[in-house]
């Protein structure tokens, strides 16, 4: 996995309740799984930002609820710094869905800014962002 330029915090546990920043359909998402995330022994996997994660579809489309998706972690509360100096915290946890383990997004707009760390990692995902923080 390509490295970012800031010092992420430990965002989000496993059962962390997501936002769905994209337009697939999907509204609430939980997070199940961190893909390529290392922990030690009897420690719980946790996901931050620009991360590639497995995620349930808890409210949305009837056709996509209870489906298991890959997503990217875009934006995360807990707050974080860059290399500049300054430290970044948005108001709420989200994701965007993907629809391969290429990293195409499922939808075609994202709602809400999405962090620079993001843009660094996953191109095609920042590219349908309305704006880069």
């Amino acid at each position: 996995m390509k490295p970012i330029n800031a010092r992420v915090t430990r965002g989000l546990n496993i059962g962390s309740k997501l936002v769905a920043a994209d337009n697939s359909g999907a509204l609430i998402l939980r997070l199940t799984g961190v893909k390529g995330g290392k922990v030690g022994r009897g420690r719980q996997q946790y996901a931050k930002v620009a991360d590639q994660v497995k995620v349930s579809v808890r409210k949305g489309l009837p056709e996509m609820k209870g489906k298991v998706f890959d997503a990217i972690i875009v934006r995360q509360r807990m707050p974080y710094r860059r290399l500049t100096g300054e430290r970044i915290a948005f108001i709420d946890n989200a994701a965007a869905l993907l629809k391969d383990d290429k990293g195409n997004p499922k939808g075609t707009q994202i709602k809400g800014p999405v962090a620079r760390e993001v843009f660094e990692r996953w191109q095609s995902v920042a590219k349908i962002a309305k704006f880069v923080l």
